[in-house]
């Protein structure tokens, strides 16, 4: 493309427009190129036709605008973020109205930390799938654990936290440290076997703790045999990797994740004030209520006693009225009784007359007011 000029006094001038086109017309003669970068400002619109993004050198901090079609860069399903390192394959290119300088875009790929980030998003699924970060497998820590097992490297501000926090909350409390490795491809086998023997040894509860450190010195954690080993642990696992922002495949399958390792120590012990407080509590609690129930058992006693008091003579009295009772009646059906009503009993021989005797037979009548003789007809 040949750019026109305009000779003013000698000078060879060109206006805006025909140098920009005509840098635009020179860059689209310079071959396709790979360019490294990591992602920032990322800017995606449904109603736009390109999707724009920065790359940037993260030794230098040079940066590059890219562009690239939205249809192009959907299908390649990426989903990018801020941070991760790509390679951009496309063709410089000058936007001659405004002379704006960009990479136009054919094709992007992951590379080294989006490698990685891709890896573990693809793990994170599977393990999921399977159930390692469900919920309902998560066990409750143990209220006053008589062993504590630490998990950490030589650095002394992680373990110096874990062990304040919790001599400070909880002093007769009794921890079993070991130290490994916490980084580096020989970290994840190192804290697998150190939870091992510590589990051996009798702790009740498990803590992990690592300060702080970049994603790839935080990697070991998220490694799977690591992960399957947090979740295979006999006893609950305590997670306290990195800072909060940080966050592995072990916080996930950690049965507590704690933000720091200070408040994993404060986790994993009650306070002694606030227990000593509720001893108290309970104590005079249960006083109260022994004092209660005492109380209520002896007048239930007392009340006992009273009826056992009163029973003998309640029980005489009914025999007494039942003795009369009987005495009555049996008044009442007696011979003597009946005398007395005007009746009179015949005995003939001493045996009492029933039927009327032959005529001539010596009788004895017996009367209210004695006994006589009389003789039958």
């Amino acid at each position: 493309m040949k750019v026109e000029s305009t000779d003013v006094d000698g000078r060879k001038v060109f206006s805006v427009s025909a140098f920009n086109k005509g840098i635009a017309s020179w860059l689209e003669r310079l071959p396709t190129v790979w360019v490294e970068g990591e992602v920032t400002e990322l800017r995606r619109q449904e109603r736009w036709a390109a999707v724009f993004l920065t790359l940037k050198d993260p030794e230098s901090g040079a940066c590059l605008g890219v562009q690239m079609p939205r249809g192009q860069f959907d299908a390649l399903r990426l989903e990018l973020r801020d941070g991760e390192r790509v390679h951009v394959y496309g063709r410089p290119e000058l936007y001659h109205a405004r002379g704006s300088f960009h990479l136009r875009a054919l094709t992007i790929e992951r590379f080294g930390l989006g490698a990685h980030l891709v890896a573990l998003e693809r793990l994170k699924t599977k393990l999921a799938a399977e159930g390692l970060f469900s919920s309902q497998r998560k066990r409750p820590l143990p209220r006053i654990p008589r062993l504590i097992g630490l998990v950490t490297g030589n650095d002394a501000a992680a373990k110096r936290d874990v062990l304040t926090a919790i001599t400070t909350r909880f002093p007769p409390a009794n921890v079993l440290v070991a130290e490994t490795y916490v980084q580096g491809p020989r970290a994840a086998r190192s804290v697998e076997t150190a939870m091992a023997e510590l589990c051996a040894r009798g702790v009740e509860v498990l803590v992990l703790a690592r300060g702080g450190g970049s994603f790839e010195d935080l990697l070991p954690f998220s490694d799977e045999r690591l992960v399957r080993a947090v979740c295979a642990s006999p006893v609950p696992v305590v997670s306290a990797i990195g800072h909060e922002q940080d966050v592995c495949l072990v916080d996930l399958a950690a049965d507590v994740r704690a933000s720091t390792p200070s408040v994993a120590g404060r986790l994993v012990v009650p306070d002694l004030a606030e227990l000593r407080a509720w001893l108290e509590r309970a104590s005079l609690g249960l006083r109260r209520s022994t004092s209660r129930i005492c109380a209520r058992r002896a007048e239930r006693l007392s009340l006992t006693r009273e009826r056992l008091a009163r029973a003998p003579l309640r029980e005489l009295e009914r025999r007494a009225a039942r003795l009369a009772s009987t005495r009555t009646h049996l008044r009442a059906l007696s011979p003597a009784a009946t005398v007395e009503r005007g009746y009179a009993i015949v005995r003939a021989e001493g045996r009492l007359v029933r039927d009327p005797p032959p005529s001539g037979t010596e009788l004895a009548v017996e009367v209210a007011g004695g006994t006589f003789g009389a003789q039958s007809r």
